[in-house]
């Protein structure tokens, strides 16, 4: 199978790496300099230290060139949720035979408009060609070095769902299929924000009981909102949800996590972004995880404090202070 990545950012290289194992793989960077890096040392050193490349891999910064080989194959875009609308725009754009699926790696809610990716694509995507999301959790770096993970892929065509299987089941990488996209989506976009919730309990020292209550709580309220969606419950208990949940919220290699324990510290979030190097979706996302709640009557308090804390309206230990007060009621 023909497949080319779009973006060469550390989960792009990663998920790039994994499907050149077994399909002719080709990875395009918007940095003509990264990209003959990793033509030449089969190494991402910026956003993959340390991580071997396949050599099979093949890496290019011409548009073009990816689009072409794309050709009745798969496009998957794996940059931040900020650039699928453009990525989406370029591949229609793009002349030749188009992909017979577009793939996003990406999980977010645009801030702009409170789209899930899936109505980001839809807008850009005239006429429609088919598309889906490969979401659930995994760590690039993990994934990279061919650690075992299982992912969802998730689309409203079986077709896709079959492509992305064969594209990405294999070696040590499962992949189940959904037709529940908005499940999927909701469980990765919120997923993020209380990742950043999670670190700040940490960050506190608030415990493993108090880890524990937040991200239980929390999966009740992804799925609430899920559920108010159109997603299934199944779904948010599942891989996409409560398994990336438990990932980005626990694991030390989580961008959203570090996040949280350095505001928790009291670091201002513009040097916390800085230093990080990477996005953290879980910050851009979460005003608009709280409009989503409001519009659909969703009650989501750690949702709500995670939203204060970022936005500057209270400290960290204030906001665990107001979760703490409030009412009791049935689980």
């Amino acid at each position: 199978m023909k497949l080319s990545i779009f973006g060469a950012g550390a989960w792009g290289t990663a998920m790039a790496a994994h499907a050149a194992r077994s399909h002719d793989a080709l990875l395009w960077a918007r940095e003509p300099a990264l990209a003959a890096v990793i033509r030449g040392e089969h190494a991402n050193p910026h956003y993959l230290a340390g991580v071997a490349l396949p050599e099979a891999l093949q890496a290019t910064d011409d548009f073009a060139a990816a689009a072409a080989h794309a050709a009745g194959g798969l496009a998957v875009i794996a940059t931040p949720l900020s650039g699928l609308a453009e990525l989406c725009v370029r591949l229609l754009g793009a002349g030749g035979a188009k992909p017979a699926g577009i793939v996003w790696l990406c999980k977010g809610i645009e801030p702009e408009t409170s789209f899930l990716p899936h109505q980001i694509a839809a807008r850009e995507l005239q006429p429609a060609i088919p598309s889906g999301a490969l979401s659930g959790p995994s760590f690039a770096r993990e994934v990279a070095l061919g650690l075992p993970c299982a992912l969802v892929a998730a689309s409203a065509e079986e077709g896709l769902r079959k492509a992305m299987q064969q594209a990405f089941h294999h070696h040590a990488m499962r992949v189940y299929a959904s037709d529940d996209l908005v499940g999927v989506e909701i469980g990765g976009a919120v997923k993020n924000v209380l990742a950043i919730a999670t670190g700040i309990g940490d960050g506190l020292g608030l415990g493993f009981n108090a880890r524990a209550a937040l991200v239980t709580r929390g999966l009740a309220e992804m799925a609430r909102l899920g559920l108010a969606l159109g997603g299934r419950a199944e779904t948010l208990q599942g891989l996409a949800g409560m398994g990336d949940l438990l990932l980005t919220a626990t694991g030390d290699l989580s961008r959203n996590r570090t996040v949280g324990l350095k505001l928790a510290d009291g670091e201002p979030l513009e040097k916390i972004l800085a230093e990080l190097g990477h996005v953290a979706e879980g910050v851009r996302c979460a005003a608009a995880v709280k409009v989503l709640a409001q519009r659909h009557g969703i009650e989501m308090p750690i949702t709500s404090a995670v939203c204060g804390v970022l936005a500057g309206e209270c400290a960290a230990s204030d906001a665990v202070a107001l979760l703490l007060k409030r009412d009791p009621r049935i689980e």
